[in-house]
């Protein structure tokens, strides 16, 4: 897309999302100038996450994601929100946006101030024993990873890439040790919804009662591959009400679109911001 079309895409994104309640629905490229690489921008390596079946397998694939996740959340936990996830805020702080759907588990929307936050997917702060269902802090159990695997993240080094959803690409993971729920001894489990799970039903409807609630449906940062997000724009369609999209790149639901505008979330999303704050002004 050329810099007038941008230009001309962006104005008529403002002019659908001028004086409508907005809700918005965010992906992982909203994170990436954080520095959270996501699953299918353009120039992303392709990537083959570990499914739900795949972890419930047993202990050789939990001590493989654990030990990438070990290194990675090192990483993403220093993660700041960008000036996308400030835009979200600032929409919500001027009365312009009433809820946040996010597809993304690292927690920057609400680190940014936003509160009316539906977490699709959970979030990766946080831990679940799939025996007990046991919740623990993130931190915690990467203290615990710590003192069973002294010298493992220095040993891995910086030249390991970082990876969607708070891990990392590791190639051996020989010798591990996985730490277990301290109430029931079971297997545990990052509490977010992992490919091949389903999301809650309950966190479903409250997503859907959201996208009807909107006036307009404003999707940041998602390709839409996945039905999980990709159904709410197509409820939003159906019902008739507007759907603005702002991605580097096709989604899925551009078709289902008023308005497609081809840029970075930081950069859009504060245009937004600031007029939405014109308007209230």
């Amino acid at each position: 897309m050329d810099l007038l079309e941008a230009d001309r895409s962006l104005s008529r994104a403002l002019a659908v999302l001028a004086r409508r309640p907005i809700v918005a629905l965010t992906g992982a490229g909203l994170s990436t100038d954080s520095g959270i690489p996501d699953y299918r921008g353009p120039g992303s390596p392709p990537r083959t996450p570990m499914t739900y079946q795949q972890f419930l397998s047993g202990l050789p694939a939990q001590r493989r994601y654990w030990a990438r996740s070990h290194v990675g959340w090192a990483r993403m936990a220093h993660a700041e929100p960008n000036r996308g996830h400030r835009a979200v805020a600032e929409l919500e702080r001027v009365g312009a946006l009433h809820g946040v759907i996010t597809q993304n588990v690292d927690g920057l929307h609400r680190a940014a101030g936003s509160h009316a936050v539906i977490d699709l997917h959970g979030r990766i702060s946080d831990v679940t024993c799939v025996g007990c269902g046991q919740r623990s802090p993130r931190d915690t159990l990467q203290a615990r990873l710590t003192a069973l695997n002294p010298g493992f993240v220095e040993a891995v080094g910086d030249a390991v890439e970082s990876a969607p959803d708070g891990d990392a690409e590791l190639a051996a993971v020989d010798g591990f040790q996985v730490a277990w729920c301290t109430g029931c001894g079971g297997a545990l489990k990052p509490d977010v919804v992992f490919f091949g799970e389903n999301v809650p039903k309950d966190r479903v409807a409250r997503a859907y009662a959201m996208v009807d609630a909107a006036g307009v449906l404003l999707v940041a940062g998602s390709s839409l591959t996945v039905m999980s997000g990709l159904r709410f724009v197509r409820h939003a369609h159906k019902r008739g009400t507007p759907v603005v999209i702002v991605n580097r790149g096709r989604t899925r639901g551009d078709a289902l679109a008023d308005v497609v505008v081809d840029g970075g979330c930081s950069e859009v999303l504060t245009a937004v911001a600031a007029a939405a704050a014109d308007n209230r002004g």
